[in-house]
């Protein structure tokens, strides 16, 4: 008796093509599923990698030998005495601003400059804060007392490529320019001078990099 035999479907050479095409989309699929999953959880590492601090600079501008004229002295020397800057943030106390701080504008990320201030019609004491275009492209009021400003500083600087970010921050004087070398503040400016110093301190807060306290230093 011949026997006839009927290929099962799901058997053969047929049904092994069809199977290994089922087994390879269900390979594709998986792989794809952990390669997506890999993409999500590399995604995640990255997001909870905090982003580097940026450098801040702060230059504290003026003339210890004339009167008001020295109040960015002073704000650098209360600044070092009662706090620790970290590890991003870098104190100077500059003098007179000069060309020769160019590099400074492309080492950091944003320069602070603490300067005395004349013409502003304010009372002595009195805590400005500026864009560096607003602190004097133009003398008179809410001008730095200093030939060169942030803004020439930033001015001479994107010739050359580099750019920062720019903050002033002044603080109106009384006698800036003693008939005489005088060493010290006004007494308007002295008593105003822990404001300026705090006001310091919170725009560093505020830029992310809060100054901290020395152990046992003054409130």
């Amino acid at each position: 008796m011949e026997q006839t035999s009927v290929a099962n479907p799901g058997t053969g050479v047929a049904g092994s093509a069809a199977g290994a095409d089922r087994a390879e989309a269900t390979g594709s699929a998986a792989g794809a599923g952990r390669v997506e999953a890999d993409e999500r959880a590399g995604a995640a590492d990255a997001a909870r990698v905090p982003a580097a601090p940026r450098r801040i600079g702060v230059f504290c501008v003026g003339n210890k030998l004339m009167l008001d004229d020295g109040l960015g002295t002073a704000v650098y020397e209360e600044l070092t005495e009662r706090y620790e800057a970290p590890d991003n943030v870098e104190l100077f106390d500059v003098g007179c601003l000069s060309m020769d701080m160019l590099p400074y504008v492309r080492d950091f990320d944003v320069l602070v400059t603490v300067d005395a201030v004349d013409g502003t019609d304010a009372e002595p004491g009195t805590v400005f804060r500026f864009e560096p275009d607003a602190m004097a492209r133009h003398s008179g009021a809410t001008a730095s007392l200093h030939d060169l400003k942030l803004v020439d500083l930033f001015d001479a600087a994107l010739l050359l490529g580099y750019e920062a970010e720019g903050l002033c921050l002044g603080m109106q004087v009384g006698n800036p320019s003693p008939a005489v070398v005088t060493v010290g503040l006004t007494p308007k400016v002295a008593a105003a001078l822990p404001l300026l110093v705090e006001t310091v301190a919170g725009e560093l807060a505020r830029l992310g990099s809060p100054l901290v306290p020395r152990a046992g230093a003054g409130a």
